[in-house]
């Protein structure tokens, strides 16, 4: 086990290891205080060997790290990759490719939403990961051994891992679903940290096209603030004081100032008169310009049943079939099922459609039934015959049996 610092050190490993068909990757960053991550140790492993690179040090160029994430021979095992890619793109506007992600691959394979390291690890390896070392202070230096060989033991694990879990999607002929679930990953668009588009975690508080107008202004602002001082958005104006800003939109720093969360003295700073202009933007902004505010869907239509019947429905289908299913639908997907038939979502496309959406649209129809039988849900599809129909029963085990209804 070694602790690389210089970059010709980082070079010479990362050689060895683009000789490999895959490699297992992972980071150790800090996030607390800044908007970007700060990359503090960066772990690789091959079957023959792993090594952790002190991103921190002083005569270290990434560059050698970076060309081998970008080696289209070499397959990189990230699990839970999001944060680590993101911190690549935001360093090198790069992202590794091709690239494996065991914790999209468990989901995949039925091992439920969000499924961690040390689970698959101990699931699939039969090995217990040691997590005492995962609150350390990774920016402070020099590192212990504890965390070093805590860092690596993200990566050597992994490599079973991604070979039990590869195999598994091979026996099931489930490697096409991956490919599917790995775009977002992979779209440039995802790590892209654009500051008019950061309204958009915050658009189900808009009632009004002014606030929204508002609301979008404000919350470019903020963005564009975090990331030039590099501190979390918050620092800048938590979420709550945002929103009731946009709400509230006063135009004058007394008016600011009366708003019961507002920081007190901020109204008389730079920032104070930021937050009016963007407001006075916001104001001025032709509503026929803005973005459609979107209604709840949960307080409007006769749809509530519905999504309450797809639900169960889907937990027969996640069941049956070994997947997540949260990978098979979102809510926001069921709502839309529910209430057109015709939707255009992810549940209703592809493979998803294939075991989900043609019958969440049979249920809706009144073509597919479900009913429970021994604690378990079991649905029941009619068939159109004079006289009589025929039902498929199919319970959530995968267990399958066949009965004739008069």
């Amino acid at each position: 086990m070694s602790l690389i610092s210089s970059t010709d050190e980082l070079a010479q490993a990362c050689a060895r290891f683009a000789k490999h068909a895959f490699v297992t990757v992972d980071t150790e960053f800090l996030r607390e205080t800044t908007f970007w991550p700060k990359v503090c140790v960066i772990q690789i492993a091959s079957d023959e060997e792993a090594i952790a690179v002190d991103a921190l040090a002083e005569e270290l160029d990434l560059a050698p790290f970076f060309e081998l994430m970008a080696n289209q021979s070499v397959v990189k095992v990230f699990h839970a990759a999001r944060q680590d890619v993101e911190i690549m793109w935001h360093l090198a506007k790069m992202i590794p490719a091709p690239m494996f992600d065991t914790q999209v691959a468990a989901m995949v394979c039925g091992f439920g939403d969000q499924v961690s390291y040390g689970e698959l690890a101990q699931s699939l390896c039969r090995v217990t990961i040691d997590k005492s070392s995962r609150f350390t202070d990774w920016s402070r230096r020099p590192l212990s051994q504890d965390q070093i060989t805590y860092a690596l033991a993200d990566v050597t694990h992994l490599r079973d891992v991604y070979r039990a879990l590869l195999a598994k999607l091979q026996e099931s002929g489930r490697l096409e679903w991956l490919g599917d679930e790995m775009q977002s990953l992979i779209a440039p668009a995802t790590y892209e940290q654009h500051p008019d588009n950061a309204w958009e975690r915050h658009r189900h508080r808009a009632r009004k096209p002014r606030d929204l107008a508002v609301l979008m202004e404000l919350a470019a602002w903020r963005e564009r603030e975090a990331q030039l001082r590099d501190v979390p958005r918050s620092r800048v104006l938590k979420d709550d004081v945002m929103v009731e800003v946009a709400l509230a939109a006063p135009r004058t720093p007394d008016a600011l100032a009366n708003l019961r969360s507002f920081p007190r003295g901020m109204e008389r700073a730079r920032a104070g008169a930021d937050i009016l202009a963007a407001i006075e933007h916001g104001l001025a902004r032709d509503p026929k310009t803005l973005p459609k505010i979107e209604r709840d869907k949960r307080s409007g239509g006769n749809t509530g049943a519905t999504v309450e019947l797809l639900k169960v429905l889907l937990r027969q289908v996640s069941e049956r079939h070994g997947v997540a299913a949260k990978m098979i639908a979102t809510v926001d997907d069921l709502e839309a099922i529910a209430s057109d038939d015709a939707a255009d979502v992810a549940a209703m496309r592809g493979w998803r459609r294939d075991i989900f959406g043609v019958k969440a649209l049979e249920l809706k129809r009144g073509k597919l039934a479900l009913t429970g039988e021994r604690g378990r849900v079991i649905t029941l599809e009619w068939q159109d015959a004079p006289g009589s129909a025929s039902a498929d029963m199919q319970t959530v085990n995968g267990v399958q049996s066949e009965a004739q209804f008069a």
